[in-house]
């Protein structure tokens, strides 16, 4: 067909653009067999292409030409990104393994250090807090005993010394007589027998006074003796009662077992016990560039806190549920990975605001409950190796409070903080969705701060391109219908795999599901912003029936219900027919499922 199209002459008049046509058809099982997902269906797709004016006497009839279109059911692989209009590469963060055999050798080793730092601070009971943590009493040292020592040596020797004053005072009234005796004798010496007296008197006094200062002498060398062994009995009393005090401590400490290494458990999982605890050493590892002892001490403060929090009371206490539109759990990603939505719009509400954040008691107790939702999901985690350990968050910013909100703010930066402190590595995706353009600005002023992996965990998305980013990373069955999926309260479930087809401009889709036997068919619809033309119709196999209308065609406009459900009974063979046409000049994404009952009888 392009062959002869370029042997045609070209003309001046304007060449007619034709509508492009898909069709797409389902084989649906019998009605008492559950189908399986839709595999990806391959399409024959005719397409009447735009061709140069020719001579209206001799213009050949044209013919279409046949293209291969490949759907694919939207489960686990992202869409094609030809199919999204955002042209910015979305930043992507490969989660590292949790397997032993996928670490290097240099990562096995440094596991291996912190396993061993672990074991022994258990048994020394290293993890317990301050309060908790036993110290025994201090022992007295030498230098101690010496001290006590000094002063009873210092009272010994000054009653000693107040004891021998006494026998000094006694040797002055013996010189005086002596003194006396010896003018009387000198008045009455005539003679030489006097002399000699005298001098034989003399002689006795001197030897008199030898013998007292021979006295005086034994009582001093006996007082100093007794001082000596007064002080040596002391020193030796006091140095024996340590001494006894020390046997029996050492006594005390043999007789006393040693006590068992502490257990410590963090998420629910004991150290040291199984495989579950590498899992969960390689977080703080990893939260740490592979360095032992920083990460050692990230584990050991993130206990001590946990400790101080009273984080097993807080499981169990009751905080009340007026903040489950504000956080929630909906759903997985595409990798099996928990998505939790934080909905900050919800602080409109001033009511719900000056309850949450009005003082500081209140914005402890958010602190709380922030926490306990976290643990609470933490503990739901699998920490098996090449387990799903870590959660996805979206981050809903629409009619969010903004900047001028001081108790918003500094509640949110305790809880990031203490986040940031005590849980590594939890966090696979951060996705911003309906992001202001002031948030913009802040992020781009605290940029410089993070580091490389962190960053490379954050996705940015304003409020045109929302829905189709978290479509990147979550399945339509498994996202909310108010962020664009189908996920609902309804008859199908998150379980019920849903196709995803992108709708181009000025094209028009058909989709059929074929049916063999009597069933009641259901299905649901969406397409994202609508403002395109559905109808739905069943055709009977048999040539002598009619086609049925089961919804007019109507155009849908973007303020409609964003789902749209349709169930038909069939009662012979035949299709249904679904037919979107898209006559805008954007191309729309074009979401949907169905599932067959048995017919109820009549």
């Amino acid at each position: 067909m392009a062959q002869e199209a370029s042997n045609q002459p070209p003309s001046s008049q304007e060449s007619v653009v034709q509508v492009e046509e898909v069709v797409v058809t389902h084989v649906l099982q019998p009605a008492d067999k559950t189908p399986p997902p839709p595999p990806p269906t391959t399409t024959t797709v005719p397409v009447e292409r735009d061709s140069p004016p020719q001579p209206e006497p001799e213009a050949p009839e044209k013919k279409p030409v046949e293209e291969t279109v490949t759907l694919e059911t939207h489960l686990s692989k992202p869409s094609n990104a030809d199919d999204s209009t955002n042209d910015d590469k979305l930043p992507e963060f490969k989660e590292e393994s949790t397997k032993l055999s996928d670490l290097s050798e240099n990562q096995n080793k440094a596991l291996q250090e912190l396993k061993n730092l672990v074991q022994e601070a258990l048994k020394s009971h290293e993890f317990s807090s301050k309060e908790e943590k036993k110290t025994p009493p201090p022992t007295a040292s030498a230098a101690d005993k010496e001290e006590q020592q000094q002063p009873q040596q210092q009272e010994v020797v000054t009653e000693a010394k107040t004891d021998a004053a006494p026998e000094k005072t006694e040797e002055e009234p013996v010189e005086t007589k002596k003194e006396d005796q010896v003018e009387t004798k000198e008045d009455e010496v005539d003679t030489k027998k006097e002399e000699q007296v005298e001098k034989e008197e003399e002689k006795k006094e001197e030897t008199k006074e030898t013998k007292d200062d021979a006295t005086v002498d034994d009582d001093g060398a006996k007082t100093v003796e007794a001082i000596e062994e007064t002080v040596v009995a002391v020193s030796s009393s006091v140095q024996s009662q340590a001494e006894e005090k020390a046997s029996e401590t050492e006594a005390k400490e043999e007789a006393s077992p040693p006590l068992p290494p502490e257990e410590v458990s963090i998420w629910g999982v004991p150290l040291l016990a199984d495989e579950r605890s590498d899992v969960i050493l390689l977080k703080f590892l990893r939260a740490r560039e592979f360095k032992v002892k920083e990460a050692f001490t990230m584990l050991k403060n993130t206990i001590r806190w946990r400790k101080e929090f009273g984080m097993e009371e807080l499981i169990e206490e009751k905080l009340g549920d007026e903040l489950e539109k504000v956080v929630f759990m909906h759903g997985s990603d595409k990798e099996g990975h928990p998505v939790c939505y934080n909905i900050y719009g919800e602080f409109q509400n001033k009511d719900l605001y000056r309850k949450t954040f009005s003082d500081e008691e209140k914005r402890e107790k958010f602190l709380r409950w922030r926490i306990q939702f976290l643990e609470k999901s933490i503990r739901k985690l699998d920490f098996n190796p090449g387990g799903i350990c870590t959660i996805v968050q979206v981050n809903d910013l629409k009619n969010s409070p903004g900047p001028a909100k001081w108790e918003l703010r500094q509640a949110t930066k305790n809880a990031l903080q203490l986040l940031q402190d005590n849980y590594p590595e939890f966090v696979a995706k951060q996705v911003f969705i309906n992001v202001p353009w002031w948030y913009l600005a802040v992020n781009r002023m605290i940029s410089p701060f993070l580091t490389h992996r962190t960053k490379s965990k954050f996705v940015f998305a304003g409020p045109s391109k929302s829905t189709e980013t978290l479509l990147r990373y979550i399945a339509p069955e498994q996202l909310p219908v108010k962020y664009g999926g189908l996920s609902k309260d309804g008859e199908f479930a998150n379980t019920d795999a849903v196709t995803e087809i992108t709708v181009r401009p000025a094209a028009k889709h058909t989709v059929e599901f074929s049916v063999t036997e009597s069933c009641l068919l259901s299905w649901e619809l969406r397409v994202i912003g609508w403002e395109v033309s559905y109808g739905a119709e069943f055709v009977p196999d048999s040539e002598g029936s009619y086609t049925v209308i089961v919804q007019k065609t109507r155009k849908v406009g973007s303020s409609e219900e964003p789902v749209l459900c349709n169930s038909f009974k069939v009662g012979e063979p035949g299709k249904v027919v679904l037919t979107i046409d898209n006559t805008s000049s954007k191309k729309k994404k074009l979401l949907y499922r169905l599932k067959t009952k048995p017919s109820p009888s009549d």
